[in-house]
């Protein structure tokens, strides 16, 4: 720890801060995608300084192998989010290249090799059935006119390694997580149909794998309309297990004549279903399962012998686990917590060594500059509950004067059927580390807290997620930590919907910030990507009833109401929330002299992945705050253009 120097006074906003933008670029590596093969741990890896390609990567004893060095991107982009990218058995390995969308085989040490041809086909969730020399993967087939606006079909497809395909299943519109039986002879998968999402409603079927390879007489044996299946898995004895909300919590379930719930708990055994390849319990051997799973929003490691219905904590550091994955005695895990940064680690089940493989961040700043989030409950709309991380400012160089309270920015998250979780992440305290304190909210439709939680949002997007934003920051005003006449939304996707409907429907805020932000409703579904086009008949009503819903609840027809100044930021390659969706935004803001600024991003999509768009963005967003606040350096030169400045107050 570097002794303290003595502090020095500068209003909450401006305090000078060891963490760039830069730094927040450049320092966090995006992991993802953990699967073992023997003792090898093998993970995915971003890499912004590389237009944000990701690269898998292979741990062999004490030495880690970039095994897809440039030019490979090793993505899919399956119902456009993705995840499922890649397969290992052995040595081998097999994965999706983003530049083409076609499948590569990379045995040993030699060059990875293409086996499927060009085409407007994309694969994912891939697993390898050896004794037929195929994959067996979710298929996404794109019309070979793009113009023509008729959405991809989706099929469950065997791709053998001499590139053909062979459709296995097909008639929904959805299929994921094929699933092969120890023995190779039978085949578990999910499946669900328009208008349902994942998390609504999915059915797991199971069949036989005939002599041909094919699939004999398919059997729905779990799931429906109302009831979400998530990650069915085999034991090593040949048993199906799976994640089932069926009692209002997703909890772990075994088939059989009535599927039973091995270990009944309030708490989730399972995530939403945005992407492929989710993982959050593996089999030990045939009587003992490693899982982790989120109680009111916290991630707990355990041991679970089967018949036992009893929990074994595992020790561990983290808050947050993404991912796991078990091998012979071991487990590998994604995680993170307040204090650490994302981090791939290995625990020895037998001693309990806990050893990091790879973190997010290499070089953190002082703890001095870095907030510790408090996990805060307050009350909201109609008597509900609401949740959140509260991260409040921290610079161990600076203090603000006395009287003054700081400016805290609120953040509504993605999805809108996410979860805002307390890893550390540079992104937060490049803001906390300046002043400012942040409020990450887990509103009502939020994953984490049960069904019904979730189910909040049912009906009410743009209602409840808004009043349980705009509870938590009038809480803190309440309660002498936040300044009322400097409060900011700011989201992301979903979240940049809730940002909007803040700014527009509420006098509560006054600035926000758009990141690829929905603003029409029906514009979203006529944009829409088929796996979240009939996502508003859940989270508003289905057509035509939601017709003048649409009308009440899109800021782009209230931009009337608007009069607090905004800045959007929008990839041009964003084919889930297009950019007509800001751009509307930012013309009608314009056209009625509200400040106003836009940064439009050429190679970004859904999501920022490349260094200089994470940099250019965070100081446009900082620049823009302290602008409207009064808190620019004048001589400092501006990143953004900000239109209707001078018509400001």
């Amino acid at each position: 720890m570097t002794a303290q120097t003595s502090l020095q006074t500068a209003s909450h906003g401006t305090w000078p801060s060891p963490v760039s933008a830069s730094m927040v670029a450049a320092g966090a590596t995006p992991l993802s995608s953990l699967a073992i093969a023997g003792t090898d741990i093998l993970w995915l890896a971003g890499r912004a300084s590389e237009a944000g390609r990701t690269t898998l990567q292979r741990l062999r004893t004490e030495r880690v192998d970039e095994l897809t060095p440039l030019p490979l991107n090793v993505r899919t982009r399956v119902h456009e989010y993705g995840g499922g990218a890649y397969a290992v058995e052995g040595d081998t390995v097999f994965f999706s290249h983003a530049g083409d969308n076609r499948l590569y085989r990379k045995d040993g040490d030699a060059p990875p090799v293409a086996f499927t041809a060009e085409g407007r086909q994309r694969f994912a969730d891939f697993i390898v059935d050896r004794a037929r020399n195929r994959l067996v993967a979710v298929r996404e087939r794109h019309p070979d006119d793009p113009a023509s606006h008729a959405q991809p079909e989706n099929t469950l497809c065997a791709i053998g390694f001499d590139g053909s395909e062979t459709v296995l299943a097909q008639g929904h519109d959805f299929y994921s997580s094929p699933r092969l039986s120890p023995d190779g002879r039978q085949l578990a998968w999910l499946t669900w149909d328009h208008p349902r999402m994942p998390w609504q409603g999915t059915e797991l079927w199971l069949a036989a794998i005939g002599d041909d390879g094919s699939l004999a007489a398919p059997a729905l044996v779990a799931g429906g309309p109302e009831e979400s299946i998530c990650q069915p898995e085999w034991s090593p004895d040949g048993r199906l297990y799976f994640v089932s909300d069926r009692s209002g919590w997703w909890n772990l379930y075994r088939h059989g004549d009535v599927s039973q719930a091995i270990c009944p708990l309030e708490a989730e055994f399972a995530g939403p279903h945005w992407t492929f390849g989710n993982s959050m319990y593996g089999f030990l051997s045939a009587n003992e399962i490693a899982c982790t799973y989120i109680d009111k929003g916290v991630s707990k490691l355990a041991r679970l012998v089967i018949g036992s219905a009893r929990l074994e904590a595992i020790p561990n550091p983290y808050d947050e686990i993404r991912e796991l994955r078990t091998g012979d005695g071991f487990i590998a895990l994604l995680g993170g917590s307040p204090t650490i940064p994302a981090e791939i680690a290995r625990i020895d089940l037998a001693n309990g060594e806990l050893q990091v493989l790879v973190r997010s961040i290499t070089t953190l700043p002082d703890d001095g500059y870095l907030s510790t989030p408090e996990s805060i409950s307050y009350p909201s709309a109609n008597g509900r509950t609401a949740h959140a991380f509260f991260y409040p400012p921290c610079n161990r160089d600076v203090t603000a004067p006395a009287d003054e309270k700081p400016p805290v920015i609120v953040i509504g998250h993605g999805g809108p059927t996410g979860m805002a979780a307390s890893t550390l992440k540079l992104a937060t305290q490049f803001w906390t580390s300046r002043g400012f304190g942040v409020l990450d909210v887990n509103y009502g439709g939020s994953t984490g807290f049960g069904r019904a939680y979730r189910d909040a949002l049912k009906g009410q997007w743009g209602v409840v997620d808004v009043e349980d934003c705009v509870a938590g920051a009038r809480w803190l005003v309440e309660q002498g930590r936040a300044d009322g006449e400097r409060l900011i939304i700011r989201g992301s996707s979903a979240g940049g919907y809730t940002t909007l409907c803040a700014l527009a429907f509420h006098d509560v805020f006054k600035l926000g910030a758009s990141y690829y932000g929905v603003s029409d409703l029906q514009g979203l579904d006529d944009d829409s990507h088929k796996f979240e086009s009939h996502y508003n008949e859940y989270l508003i009503a289905p057509q035509p009833q939601a017709r003048q819903v649409y009308l009440e609840r899109s800021p782009s027809h209230h931009v009337d109401k608007l009069a607090c100044p905004m800045i959007f930021f929008q990839g041009l390659d964003d084919k889930v929330v297009p950019p007509q969706q800001s751009e509307t935004m930012v013309t009608a803001l314009r056209q009625r002299g509200v400040p106003v600024a836009y940064v439009e991003l050429e190679g970004e999509g859904h999501g920022f992945r490349k260094g200089e768009s994470i940099v250019r963005t965070l100081e446009a967003e900082l620049y823009f705050y302290q602008r409207m606040f009064g808190l620019h350096d004048a001589a400092a030169p501006a990143p953004v253009a900000i239109h209707n400045l001078d018509d400001a107050a």
